[in-house]
């Protein structure tokens, strides 16, 4: 309960330097010492096994780490590779992380973050809001352009901003084995055109005029007015829900799609779009308490097939979505990045949409917008119906429980000299304890963008040490888990065997992360929430934003595990929190 431990985004501290001046400042992610990670492997596992299955694996961890064994010569290899790579890591983990999964994006790899929902409740505003949130877009991608953004400091020290030009023009390509990343943004000609998607329908919006410069928010909405007069019924055939698939079925699809000239051109306007914009029917309304949920859930998948979700091209890195009712938020794919650079965006588009429009039209023709058409054989017709089927179990399947407990927030654990973090993942713990009588391995999410390239590391619990020591570690460039995923791919990599202390069953389970949590960092101060399905089918995800005198969650479990219950999990979560609350607040 370190009071010194507050979330990784709170120690970010802006000011106002130009990008270009920060890549030589940042350090190289370290390999951190074999000895430090096996001791804190084991620290981990302590809390989970038995001591019986505890001192089986400390003997395999000891043999694998003494002077002259396998260890030690792969933490050679390792730090060989820190010297000849800009990092040592990152490759390795968006490899392993992300590109090498099979699993589909939607639920299992993509967080979706519904933002506070705006006051409007009509196609007009819908699109008026939507051209606002365009506009808003742009200009963060000229802030990055002309080395305008504020480069980020966490401690005194600068995080890396590199990540940030791939945000724009970037897309996950499906492959057999597994996938990559296209940039169509670094080539020569970089893409001046966004995707804008509504009625299953996909169009071409070009976003900036013949001189070059960015198109005005009245522009923008003229254009828009346009794409709705061209879209009226649903079409037929959504193409999109194609990406929602498993990456291997996917893969096989998009091959057979990409033969036909026409299907190309129009994937590939969807691949270079610099992001897309979903134009969304409303949420379906069953009632009040649950509309939260459905808002969430809306951004995660769509809502179904018979709902939104033929709106939405999953492997596209920004998909911003804009619903009729006054809904909106993001979808946002991992592979390219993570949720600081993300957050960095939204707080933008907050801060700008509260500005009012600065120019005026010019009085220019406009060229219509494109609208991409697909030729659509019996085989492709098949493979859409099959994604239809299976996005819509996929989607059955997740039960998403969002709900705001305001009994009291943030400012109750501070005033105790306590980090809202830990008392919330102290909570979180005990309620999973509670729930299934057991603890279970954890993991939370930090940066690692203090090192030149850096992606990310688990901050683990429960662990014998505290929450604080593990983060520190993490800050450090110490984490346990890229380190041990490290050592396993430099085996891989020399053509050795994989070490035994990865065939342990240990490993097995300290790798199986029942509960996976997440803080939503910014924007700060906005009743957002965060939201993605469990690692594991046995687990939960739970994401929580933590304001002055209220909490935002997100849970999420699948209902064909009959031992994980999202809805009982958050009923013991509020249960706790009182409890907490009295354990520092006894009554007089």
């Amino acid at each position: 309960f370190a009071q010194s431990h507050q979330p990784f985004f709170f120690f970010l501290q802006i000011s106002r330097r130009p990008e270009a001046c920060l890549f030589s400042s940042v350090p190289p992610q370290p390999v951190p010492p074999l000895a430090n990670t096996l001791q804190g492997y084991l620290s981990a596992l302590e809390p989970l096994l038995p001591p019986d299955e505890i001192s089986h694996t400390r003997r395999m961890v000891q043999e694998f780490g003494r002077r002259g064994g396998l260890g030690p010569k792969l933490q050679e290899g390792l730090e060989k590779r820190a010297r000849v790579t800009k990092n040592w890591i990152a490759d390795w983990w968006v490899q392993r992380a992300y590109l090498e999964s099979r699993q589909p994006l939607p639920v299992h790899s993509s967080p979706a973050i519904s933002l506070p929902r705006r006051d409007y409740n009509d196609w007009k505003s819908q699109l008026v809001f939507a051209s606002k949130l365009i506009a808003a877009v742009l200009d963060f991608k000229a802030k990055i352009k002309m080395g305008q953004l504020p480069v980020e400091y966490m401690r005194g020290k600068p995080l890396c901003m590199e990540l940030y030009p791939l945000l724009f023009s970037s897309c996950r390509i499906p492959g057999p084995k597994h996938d990559y990343v296209a940039h169509y943004g670094r080539s020569r000609r970089s893409p001046t055109h966004i995707t804008v998607v509504r009625n299953y329908q996909f169009f071409q919006l070009e976003v900036y005029n013949s001189d070059g410069s960015r198109m005005t928010e009245s522009q923008i909405h003229a254009q828009l007015l346009r794409i709705r007069s061209q879209s009226w019924k649903t079409d037929k055939e959504p193409m999109g829900i194609l990406t929602s698939e498993h990456r291997h079925t996917w893969g096989e699809a998009y091959n057979r799609l990409l033969k036909d000239k026409l299907n190309k051109e129009s994937v590939r306007l969807i691949e270079s779009g610099l992001f897309s914009v979903c134009l969304d029917s409303p949420v379906m309304r069953i009632s009040d308490e649950k509309y939260a949920s459905r808002k969430a859930a809306q951004i995660l998948h769509g809502g179904g097939t018979f709902s939104n979700s033929g709106n939405r091209w999953f492997d596209k890195t920004l998909q911003f979505v804009v619903g009729e009712d006054g809904s909106w938020g993001l979808l946002y794919e991992q592979a390219t990045a993570e949720g600081p650079p993300v957050a960095a965006l939204l707080h933008h588009i907050l801060e700008y949409c509260e500005k009012p429009d600065p120019k005026r039209a010019p009085i220019v023709p406009l060229p219509m917008p494109k609208k991409l058409y697909f030729h659509i054989d019996r085989e492709i017709k098949w493979d859409i119906e099959q994604a239809k089927q299976n996005l819509d179990i996929l989607i059955n399947d997740l039960d998403v429980n969002v709900f705001n407990f305001k009994i009291f927030g943030k400012d109750l654990p501070k005033s105790y000299n306590m980090s809202p973090n830990s008392f919330i993942q102290i909570a979180l713990q005990l309620v999973y304890y509670k729930v299934h009588s057991e603890v279970c391995p954890t993991c939370d999410i930090a940066s690692q963008r203090m090192f030149r390239g850096g992606r990310t590391e688990f901050i683990r619990s429960p662990t014998n040490q505290s929450v604080l020591d593990s983060l520190l570690c993490v800050i450090n460039g110490h984490g346990i888990d890229l380190h041990l995923l490290g050592l396993k791919l430099q085996a891989i990599e020399e053509g050795l065997s994989i070490p035994k202390i990865f065939m342990d069953t240990a490993y097995g389970l300290a790798t199986h992360w029942k509960l996976r949590t997440g803080q939503v960092g910014i924007p700060a101060n906005t009743d957002s929430v965060m939201c993605f399905g469990p690692l594991v089918p046995d687990g939960y995800a739970v994401c929580y934003n933590p304001q002055a005198d209220h909490f935002h969650f997100s849970i999420t479990a699948f209902n064909c595990c009959e031992e994980t219950n999202a809805e009982m999990f958050a009923r013991t979560l509020k249960e706790t929190l009182c409890e907490l609350q009295e354990l520092l607040q006894p009554a007089v």
